[in-house]
């Protein structure tokens, strides 16, 4: 049946397709969820959505869940976890299509997880991936403007998210749960149940209070117990709500909710710290919105800030390519711009692009990525933080022709910075 149906998608016409497309997917995964005989039944699914946070979100009920004692299954933009074997998300997608969920689901079960948490996006709902998976439980972070080019509107977009709420609403599960972040604007929007018996839940930074965050780690508070995350950043005090809320409404125990929290370090590619020796500090961070650029840059307040730029790939949301410029001119001292994804965009035209958004500062225009890193260590002094944002663990940098090279600005930074502390020395 998938064969039947990849030949009917090669010989229709494009435009054809493009119609017939919501029923392509739906069919896809319908075959996908009955090959693998609905493994969803047989797991406690719980989503996350959002345009930021999803990751880290996702990370830390993962953690959460495996300090309490459960087996875990765990996709995300991130990795690919089942059980005690993980492995780099290399697919460049944070939901999979190809039947790779339900394959993802039925390894869950084989394994004997309990729980299988999944990152859920727009993209993924737009073409109907989220199907025949029966979730117990929604989280949703927030929403602001992304993927505008691909979903015609912000409020298609936003259609899309609300499309993984109704999934929840009609899922058969037993004690269903939405969690959802009513400081964000649309947050009381995804409370909305129309009557379905699902139990809602919202957490919002009032509710963390009292908290401090600084570069190096966050205090906060939930139900009481004082929590001292490694994580630092307003954002990642909801990040930590958002899991806490959710595992502690499924019988979690405060103290179990604490201990993860307060063990979890790193999360990779989101605000990772790169340490070799040197005296500045290295960050590396996935901010790809205006938004989440500008919490990462104000999260550190007392350092000189070297930004390494490249949040603007091909082909999509071009509107915010001078934005992010002008975000990056109002805290950094100095800004590098650099290719990131160009996919068949002229990568010089997107720089130049970027480069409208800056009104007094000049940027450093390094087309190459690894020159790019380069160049911010080598500017960096003491007490410096070069700040490298964009992709965080992408494992590709996308070009024209359906070109990828492999890429990882975890590494490239640490190479760099290695080469940097040995000529020093």
């Amino acid at each position: 049946m998938e064969k039947l149906l990849r030949r009917i998608k090669r010989i229709i016409p494009k435009q054809v397709f493009r119609a017939l497309q919501p029923l392509y997917h739906s069919l896809l995964a319908t075959i996908g969820a009955v090959r693998y005989s609905f493994p969803s039944r047989k797991l406690y699914v719980i989503g996350i959505t959002g345009t930021k946070g999803k990751s880290t979100v996702s990370e830390l009920v993962t953690a959460i869940l495996e300090e309490a004692g459960h087996t875990v299954a765990l996709s995300n933009t991130i990795r690919i976890k089942i059980a005690d074997e993980s492995q780099p998300n290399m697919y460049k997608m944070s939901m999979p299509g190809r039947f790779f969920i339900q394959k993802f689901l039925a390894q869950a079960v084989k394994e004997d997880c309990a729980f299988a948490v999944l990152e859920m996006t727009s993209e993924g709902a737009k073409m109907n991936r989220h199907k025949h998976i029966e979730m117990n439980a929604l989280i949703f972070t927030n929403l602001s403007p992304e993927h505008i080019e691909s979903h015609g509107s912000f409020e298609a977009y936003r259609d899309a998210k609300l499309l993984l709420k109704d999934a929840l609403l009609a899922s058969p599960k037993p004690n269903r749960i939405l969690v959802a972040n009513t400081d964000d604007d649309h947050g009381t929007l995804f409370l909305e149940t129309h009557g379905s018996e699902v139990a809602t839940l919202s957490y919002s930074l009032k509710k963390a209070e009292p908290y401090v965050t600084n570069e190096r780690g966050t205090l906060l508070t939930f139900e009481g117990t004082s929590i001292h995350s490694p994580l630092p950043g307003t954002f990642n005090i909801y990040n930590i709500l958002a899991a806490a809320t959710l595992t502690r409404a499924i019988g979690i125990k405060r103290e179990v909710i604490k201990r993860a929290v307060e063990k979890l370090s790193i999360v990779k590619g989101r605000v990772e710290r790169i340490e070799e020796g040197q005296k500045f500090d290295v960050i590396v961070d996935y901010a790809h919105t205006a938004d989440s650029l500008e919490k990462l840059y104000t999260s550190f307040p007392n350092s000189r800030k070297i930004c390494v730029l490249g949040n603007c790939g091909g082909g999509r949301d071009a509107a915010k390519r001078p934005v992010m410029a002008k975000i990056a001119e109002k805290y950094c001292s100095e800004i590098i711009l650099t290719n990131e994804d160009p996919y068949d965009e002229d990568p010089k035209k997107i720089l130049e692009e970027m480069q409208a958004g800056l009104e007094k500062k000049k940027a450093t225009v390094i087309l190459d990525r690894r020159l790019a890193i380069r160049h911010a260590l080598t500017r960096a002094s003491e007490d410096d933080i070069v700040l490298i944002t964009g992709k965080g663990t992408d494992p590709y940098i996308m070009e024209a022709n359906g070109k990828k090279t492999e890429w990882s600005d975890e590494r490239v930074a640490r190479e760099e910075l290695s080469k940097l502390l040995n000529k020093s020395e």
